[in-house]
């Protein structure tokens, strides 16, 4: 039995799809109940309360840990997730950490997931830590407006980021999942290119088929609308990447075809499969 949290989102949804294609036996944990594919057990549990996630560890071997938002709630332990894992009989966990462990470590949250890096190596379990970059899906952030009126208001318009699709990641987690040799692994993750916002507006004009405009918004103007949806210094700590990206987070790293065998998607084949977001 393998778990995967965050079983509902752009890497939890293909990630489990994935594992039941090949035959494993999977529970899917999210926070609220769920469709999943045939086959697969759903188990709904809150990651900020550890000891709920008892019963979808029950007979595991393996533990694909997401936190997102979880890891910053109020009251939350990680740590005791890794310690709950380990009790259950869980063998291997891969966690989803961030590129910016490496490229920015000072920042509130890097600092905590980077501690959750460190007691995960100690835990005596088998681990593999996956370090992704920007999403190439955080741009359907922008359906609304394109679907609305063919536009992409973004900052930034001419500054790229290498982002990954996240389909990558969940094949990649999938084969740390299954495969004996990343155990200890440390991979980071990107896509195949630099990518500006301009030229991802390009690529889901191309999708369409429709051309589609793109509006630079000022800084103060992005802080402001992202704010609604997350902690102003997350916001600020995206933007300070998003406007100055460091060398290290320009860098193409090989990682995805060290593990897979191949190259990663471009944003492009991100856009046309998921095209229906933006008509």
């Amino acid at each position: 039995m393998i778990v995967v949290t965050g079983a509902t989102g752009n890497i939890g949804r293909p990630l489990t799809q994935a594992l039941a294609t090949a035959g494993q036996q999977v529970t899917a944990v999210s926070r609220h109940t769920a469709a999943v594919p045939n086959g697969v057990r759903h188990v709904a549990a809150d990651l900020a309360e550890p000891a709920g996630l008892k019963p979808a560890l029950a007979g595991a071997k393996a533990l694909f840990l997401l936190l997102s938002g979880d890891l910053h709630a109020a009251g939350a332990s990680p740590a005791d997730i890794i310690g709950q894992a380990a009790a259950s009989g869980v063998r291997r966990v891969v966690l989803l950490s961030t590129l910016g462990v490496v490229t920015r470590p000072f920042g509130p949250t890097r600092i905590a997931m980077r501690a959750l890096e460190d007691m995960l190596r100690k835990s005596g379990l088998e681990w593999a830590i996956l370090r992704p970059g920007g999403f190439a899906s955080n741009a359907l952030w922008w359906a609304e407006s394109v679907c609305a009126h063919r536009v992409v208001a973004a900052p930034f318009g001419d500054v790229g980021v290498p982002i990954i699709d996240p389909e990558d990641i969940a094949e990649v987690a999938a084969a740390c999942l299954l495969e004996d040799r990343h155990a200890g692994g440390v991979y980071e993750l990107t896509g195949p290119e630099v990518i500006t916002p301009r030229q991802q507006a390009e690529a889901i004009a191309g999708a369409l088929g429709s051309p589609v405009r793109f509006h630079e918004l000022t800084r103060d103007e992005a802080r402001t609308a992202m704010s609604q949806s997350m902690p102003a210094e997350l916001a600020d700590d995206t933007l300070d990447i998003l406007g100055s990206p460091s060398p290290a987070e320009l860098r193409v790293s090989p990682d995805v075809q060290r593990v897979l065998g191949r190259a990663p998607h471009p944003f492009a084949d991100w856009a046309a499969r998921n095209v229906a977001a933006f008509r």
